[in-house]
Formats: structure tokens, sequence, C-alpha cells
């Protein structure tokens, strides 16, 4: 990474990391073509997405490198709601980062059927109602 942002700085520009996969081919590992069928289609394209375009900087990563994104997880003391997809290939980080939850206003609630990208747009599949109890319930409480 480093050596990319060097790279950047000598070229003054910033190397992308290519966004989502177009075209996808029959050997496509399934999960990308659930994010092609979302950001290169009229369903999810935008033109400033980096998704739907060239990606973000190949460097944008390099400020993780100190600060797992779940660090401090287990601080957290506000009701949180997960909710994902039973066939999501990302499924696992739910569940891994619901366990590491604590206290007793924690819900991880798994979609059957529903992939990744079902859960950004697919209205018949999100679930407004379990949304909307849950937090009228821990809003009450407060």
């Amino acid at each position: 990474l480093n050596a990319q942002r060097t790279e950047d700085y000598r070229d003054d520009s910033y190397a992308r990391d290519g966004g989502v996969l177009d075209p996808v081919t029959d050997d496509t590992p399934q999960f990308v073509k659930e994010y092609h069928d979302y950001y290169k289609t009229e369903r999810g394209y935008h033109r400033r997405s980096p998704n739907s375009n060239e990606g973000i900087t190949k460097t944008s990563v390099l400020s993780f490198i100190n600060m797992p994104l779940l660090t401090y997880i287990g601080e957290i003391r506000s009701a949180v709601l997960m909710i994902h997809g039973a066939e999501a290939h990302s499924r696992y980080f739910s569940e891994d980062a619901y366990k590491r939850l604590t206290g007793d206003n924690k819900e991880l609630l798994i979609i059957p059927g529903a992939n990744h990208v079902d859960l950004y747009d697919n209205l018949d599949v999100i679930p407004f109602d379990k949304i909307d109890t849950f937090f009228k319930k821990v809003l009450k409480e407060k």
C-alpha cells in the first residue's frame, strides 16, 4: 500500500481498485454476480458510486491497518438490530459481530432466501415491520 501511495504521488493521480467486476462470466462467484446485478445495472447504478464505476482508491484501506473495524464493538451500549440475508456470502460477518456485542438490547435477524444485495432494495424481503417494532420498543425503554 505504501508503494502504491508513492506511485500515486509520483503520477499525481490515485489508482483505483476497479469497482465491481464487469462483465461477469459463468465462472464468476455468485456473490460477485449479485453485486454486478445491483451496481452495474439500472437497479443500483449511480455515476458517483465507486462500486458502479472505477472503485475506491487502492490505498483507501490503509487507514484500517491500525484500527480493525470491530475493535470496540463490545463497548456499544445502544440497541443494535443486525439484519442479514441467509444466502449472503457475508452472513458470517454479522453473526461474528453479533456474538461480540454485549447487553440484552441486541438482535440478529436472518432473512431466509435473501442474499446480500436483496436487502438494499428488495421491498419484498426487507423486514420493515420488524425494524419498526424493534426501534419502537428500544426507544420507548429510554
